[in-house]
């Protein structure tokens, strides 16, 4: 039964929500901010968080990090209108980074696109994207001739990227990768941003990596997955590949201990709880993701939710 006290916390929690999308608008154009498009790990699809995405939006520029399934519909959740996207960074091949890269921009497109979105990530990104028109041609081609749309191809300007550094570089924010372990995948990329507001690191999914606190060293935001072992112990007992999934699990993602490991030795100002694994278990409170992030790190913490968004300066 709801009480008069639950529908009152649902009433402005929804508040809540309503209001920070009004603020993105409003402010889209000047300033950085995160918003964290879906914050739950892993490729599942369900009904509460939303697959791996995030936004930095500086000076109006929307950069989406990873393209995890729901990544077009989280953005106009957070009322920001798709065509407006400029840039898409893949992190890694996961498909819960890369499986909805194509279809947001067909969905940019198909809300009326007419200028270019530059697209990182990978080895492998540019074959993706020639393989998505591959797929897609008889739509966009007929699309093209009855609809009186733009060619949608040319706008699509994919790039490998093949080792660290910067990759991408404006007037008002400069990106660089940096490779970090995620077994078995080697072609995995951590992703920096230096804006007018303070530096943002997005970990990407990754194994417990000293060299990364290096990577994020002063950082005022760092983006951190993070696993939490009791969960993954209760996943694994009701699933039929248990055993090798969790040993995936726990060889290829950073537990919450060993992520206040990294944020204390980054000296970071504030760490970002995200991509969680597990993301969808109804047992797991802020409590438990923190508890052992503070036993090595004691700066803000903050457990990301789906739409929240962080303002720079922080």
């Amino acid at each position: 039964m709801i009480n008069r006290r639950t529908m009152l916390s649902l009433a402005l929690g929804t508040a809540g929500a309503v209001a920070a999308r009004s603020v993105f608008a409003q402010g889209a154009k000047t300033g950085t901010r995160i918003v964290f498009l879906g914050t739950k790990g892993g490729p599942r699809v369900g009904v509460g968080a939303s697959n791996p995405a995030n936004l930095v939006v500086v000076n109006g520029t929307p950069f989406v990090i990873d393209c995890g399934m729901g990544v077009s519909r989280q953005l106009v959740n957070a009322g920001v209108p798709i065509p407006s996207v400029k840039y898409i960074l893949i992190s890694h091949h996961h498909s819960d980074h890369n499986l909805e890269y194509g279809n947001l921009f067909y969905n940019a497109w198909a809300a009326g696109l007419s200028t270019p979105i530059q697209s990182f990530g990978p080895k492998g990104l540019e074959a993706m994207t020639r393989s998505f028109w591959e797929t897609n041609k008889f739509d966009v081609d007929t699309r093209i001739a009855d609809e009186g749309r733009p060619d949608p191809r040319p706008l699509l300007v994919a790039k490998d990227i093949d080792a660290d550094g910067v990759v991408l570089k404006t007037a008002d924010v400069t990106v660089t990768a940096f490779r970090t372990p995620h077994p078995p995948i080697t072609d995995n990329f951590a992703y920096k941003f230096e804006t007018p507001d303070g530096t943002i690191v997005f970990s990407s999914d990754t194994a417990y990596n000293p060299k990364l606190a290096e990577f994020a060293r002063g950082a005022d935001v760092l983006v951190h997955e993070c696993l939490y072992v009791p969960a993954v112990d209760r996943l694994v007992a009701k699933t039929k590949n248990g055993s090798t999934l969790k040993k995936h699990l726990l060889d290829s993602h950073t537990t919450t201990e060993d992520v206040g490991r990294i944020a204390a030795a980054a000296g970071v100002k504030v760490l970002v709880l995200s991509h969680f694994v597990p993301g969808d278990d109804p047992e797991v409170t802020d409590e438990d993701w923190t508890r052992d992030v503070k036993k090595n790190y004691s700066g803000r913490i903050i457990v990301a939710k789906d739409l929240m968004e962080l303002k720079l300066p922080v």
